[in-house]
């Protein structure tokens, strides 16, 4: 059996190609090697503590690896074809490099617990960078929104003109859902912080016994309480996942409003020519790719959680060779966020907004109805009157092909006697909009509040997402 694998030795014969083929770690796998090679250190010092390595032997490892993980990010370390994992790499390397010292390092610990370990390095760190892209965009998002705090919108519910607002309100629903997914990053990464390293295979290591000071290292919060838990759980990867999918999902419904704006019927906003492609045949278009490749990958991200959850379904909890799969399901997700996130943060911070087209949309469709309601709320009637008044001066207006603002007193007299020359106070957009001043609501100073209020927000997720992860 060949000595370049990490098993064989109890086989009599030589694994079939087919096999290997079907065993070898995809090549994307390999970028876990970084942080394999930093779990390998630690482990390195316990074995030190244990009396398996003298402190010559744990420095010479330590200083090998170090040389390994530069040459690595570099570009100048890369596995061999018969390289079966990561692990198996990893060693090889070192073993030719270092002789027998090279193979010590395999003691007292497992590929179940080494494979485990490497993931949730890698994840707190993409956790945190993919939060920091997110974070970009919000910055164009509440760049775009303090120039518009005062830029009077339509607001839609079921995609029918339903208020007014300002178009900065708008902008900062998105940003608000963003928010909260970068807080669910923050929220995951308080449970994926215990450290596998010392399960071994499963039952935990016999040399290998104080696995605290190996989390600790690695800036694990501590250990994991269970052995059979530390290998065979994937529920953290699962909820990374879905954070990622939910994130892909609000994405989505930015993405899927900018192409709505962007339309000819919208004609909110116009796309910057660098975030936007033509057509192969029709010369004159100017098509928001972006943004629908946006909601294209959310699709993908979408997918890869549920594989990751059906992967899960019905398996024996502990180790399971299944569970190699996690890493195709994890490496899409951060790959696909990797190359939305900066483009949709170009796209949203190069848009020019038609203010002007905007003012002009935000009363029509009656979105001043609701004013007519409140007013006569406020005179004492009841609201389900009040709703019904309003409703037959709407239909008074379509009637007669008019406007709510084009009322005039003779208009309101002919719909109910309790319509009288005062509500033409409130019949335009601006009074509309200061009239909801409340906490969260759209009149500009509410909307000010808010954006100072996120932009405190998300100055405590920059300094998270700028932590790092492993104190060495």
């Amino acid at each position: 059996m060949s000595g370049k694998l990490l098993w064989g030795a109890r086989f009599r014969a030589a694994p079939d190609p087919a096999l290997m083929r079907l065993s070898r770690a995809d090549a994307s796998y390999f970028r876990l090697a970084g942080v394999d090679m930093l779990a390998s250190q630690a482990h390195a010092r316990e074995l030190q503590r244990a009396g398996l390595l003298t402190a010559q032997e744990c420095e010479t490892l330590v200083a090998t690896l170090d040389a390994m993980r530069a040459e690595q990010a570099a570009g100048r370390l890369h596995p061999a074809a018969q390289d079966e994992d990561v692990h198996t790499f990893i060693e090889r390397v070192l073993t030719e490099r270092l002789g027998a010292l090279g193979g010590k390092l395999r003691a007292g610990r497992s590929r179940n617990d080494q494979a485990a370990n490497d993931l949730k390095l890698y994840l707190r760190g993409e956790a945190r960078r993919l939060a920091g892209q997110v974070l970009a965009l919000q910055d164009a998002l509440l760049a775009q929104a303090a120039q518009h705090t005062a830029t009077l919108a339509p607001g839609f519910t079921h995609l029918q003109p339903a208020q007014p607002i300002v178009f900065a309100h708008q902008l900062l629903a998105h940003a608000q859902a963003l928010a909260r997914d970068v807080d669910r990053f923050v929220d995951w990464d308080r449970r994926a912080a215990r450290g596998p390293l010392g399960a071994a295979a499963l039952a935990g290591s016999a040399l290998a016994l104080r696995p605290a000071l190996s989390a600790g290292e690695l800036g694990f919060d501590g250990p994991a309480e269970n052995s059979i838990d530390a290998v065979g759980s994937r529920d953290h990867v699962a909820e990374f996942l879905f954070v990622c999918a939910m994130l892909g999902v609000d994405l989505s419904r930015l993405a899927e409003e900018i192409v709505l704006w962007s339309s000819r019927q919208f004609g909110w906003v116009e796309l910057d020519d660098a975030f936007a492609t033509g057509s192969s045949i029709m010369p004159q278009k100017k098509n928001p790719d972006v943004a629908e490749l946006t909601r294209g990958r959310s699709a993908r991200l979408i997918s890869d959680l549920n594989g990751m959850l059906v992967l899960l379904k019905a398996l024996p909890f502990s180790y399971n060779r299944d569970l190699s799969e996690d890493k195709h399901y994890v490496f899409d997700a951060v790959d696909t966020l990797a190359d939305v996130l900066p483009a949709l943060s170009g796209l949203a911070r190069t848009l020019h907004v038609n203010a002007e087209v905007l003012a002009r949309q935000c009363a029509e469709g009656f979105t001043l109805a609701t004013e007519v309601a409140d007013w006569l709320a406020r005179q004492g009637v009841p609201f389900a009157q009040a709703h019904e008044i309003t409703g037959a001066l709407v239909r008074y207006c379509e009637d007669k092909g008019i406007g709510l603002q084009q009322l005039a007193e003779a208009d309101l007299r002919a719909v109910d006697v309790r319509l009288t020359p005062p509500l033409r106070a409130v019949l335009s957009p601006q009074a509309a909009v200061q009239a909801r001043s409340g906490h969260g609501g759209t009149a500009p100073a509410a909307v000010e509040a808010q954006l100072a209020r996120l932009r405190e927000t998300l100055a405590t997720q920059a300094q998270w997402a700028g932590s790092a992860t492993m104190p060495r």
